[in-house]
């Protein structure tokens, strides 16, 4: 591994072992539409196993951000864990599929909750 790379995964793994759980929760919003931004890439080019890749990616992501909700302490989390249900079905149906058109339903509707959640982490960090 090159100096470089050695010291890039040393700064995301600091950023990640760092960050504020609010903070965490935008860094996976973040990686999310990366992923989903891949995947789209990947079928225009008819690249399968990218887009494959980049899709089981985003589900994993979805699956963490789903198993992360503490209804418990927020109950009206219920609607957001319904969507992220959503989210993971038309990700699986994309996948199997290799439909642009299921993976930009999705990033229609991730972008402005990892807006939403970017501004709330924001907010939380400045008071």
């Amino acid at each position: 591994m090159t100096t470089t790379a050695a010291l890039r995964r040393r700064y995301t793994n600091d950023s990640v072992t760092t960050a504020s759980p609010g903070q965490l929760v935008v860094l996976l919003y973040n990686r999310l539409v990366k992923d989903l931004t891949l995947a789209l890439v990947g079928l225009e080019r008819r690249d399968v196993e990218g887009a494959h890749r980049a899709l089981r990616h985003a589900q994993e992501i979805v699956s963490e951000l789903s198993c992360s909700l503490d209804l418990d302490v927020w109950p009206e989390g219920e609607g957001l864990l319904a969507l992220y249900d959503y989210v993971q079905d038309r990700l699986v149906q994309a996948n199997a599929t290799k439909s642009a058109a299921l993976v930009a339903e999705v990033v229609d509707l991730v972008e402005p909750l990892r807006d939403a959640f970017t501004q709330v982490a924001a907010t939380a960090e400045a008071s």
